[in-house]
């Protein structure tokens, strides 16, 4: 179900790519630009769907197993991750500050806070962390769950 989601959320958001080429000051353009709108949005709600569908939370009702408490090792993936979160949030915002002026930038920054936040909470708990491992495994990054 999840390999469906994502083909069909990746099949909407090239939908959203053609037709948006498509979109002028006309009525066509105008059915062209929902399409836009609408097929980017489903496609991007289907692929995050699919990515994170896996992550199940326990269920409240249940005795949690006796697990002794230990220290979690970080390692330099989540580095990796929040480093490169950071430097495509910058160039983002460098990019609008270059293309739409003062003004977008501001709007550029409340909606990139979310990524930027999360981009830096990985890095600052990776060298918080009594125990690092400056180990870079990708498959843990890229792997469905």
């Amino acid at each position: 179900m999840r390999w469906l989601a994502l083909v069909i959320g990746a099949v909407l958001i090239v939908i959203a790519f053609v037709a948006s080429g498509r979109v002028a000051d006309t009525q066509q353009g105008m059915v062209s630009e929902v399409i836009t709108l609408f097929a980017g949005l489903g496609g991007v709600s289907l692929v995050l769907y699919a990515w994170v569908s896996g992550a199940r939370p326990r269920p409240a009702g249940l005795p949690t197993p006796g697990v002794k408490a230990t220290v979690q090792i970080r390692s330099a993936t989540e580095l990796l991750a929040g480093a490169v979160g950071l430097v495509i949030a910058v160039a983002l915002i460098a990019g609008v500050a270059l293309s739409a002026g003062g003004l977008w930038v501001i709007v550029a920054l409340v909606l990139l806070l979310p990524m930027t936040l999360g981009s830096a909470y990985l890095c600052v708990r990776f060298f918080r962390a009594p125990k690092r491992e400056w180990k870079i495994d990708l498959r843990q990054l890229t792997r469905l769950r």
